[in-house]
């Protein structure tokens, strides 16, 4: 019987460079500056672009630390922590020690904070409802399943590969 196994490494690696390509797509059309200017003018808020994610990532991952952000966002810590800041100045996110290292100031949001980021959930669901309109429900359905199932088996081979636990 002849095997199948050469095949079926081919089959994965063109899946496997699809997949690439559609994420750098993605992350490409994600990362212009315009999409953030659109989501922040669909919003209705006013917000330095730069500080946008940065106020979006600490709702979501919130109390994090400087250097964690500065990870997740692919800046320099040294920036992250003084657009933190920024946004400490304006009421929208504090920061104090870290209840497991004292060393460390972890931010979180403000009700202030978590206002402005509700908004920029709606505006991005507004956003989201006109891409999927066209689309069958089962499709968007198999397809948030399929992507959180990546998204957490990519981050727990990050943290392994890292030594980290998350």
């Amino acid at each position: 019987m002849a095997s199948t196994k050469k095949v079926q490494n081919t089959h994965i690696s063109e899946q496997i460079r699809k997949l690439h390509g559609a994420l750098i797509d993605i992350v490409s059309v994600m990362n212009r500056p315009r999409r953030d200017e659109a989501l922040v003018r669909e919003a209705g808020i006013s917000l330095d672009r730069a500080l946008f994610p940065l106020l979006v990532g600490i709702e979501r991952f919130g109390p994090i630390g400087v250097v964690e952000m500065a990870d997740r966002v692919g800046r320099d810590y040294t920036t992250v922590s003084r657009q933190v800041a920024k946004l400490e100045s304006l009421g929208l996110v504090e920061r104090h020690g870290s209840a497991a290292d004292r060393r460390v100031r972890e931010a979180t949001i403000t009700p202030k904070g978590k206002a402005m980021t509700d908004l920029v959930d709606g505006a991005r669901e507004r956003m989201g409802r006109a891409i999927f309109a066209s689309w069958d429900q089962r499709d968007i359905e198999e397809l948030v399943r399929l992507m959180r199932k990546f998204a957490d088996d990519i981050n727990a081979d990050a943290a392994s590969s890292s030594g980290g636990t998350k």
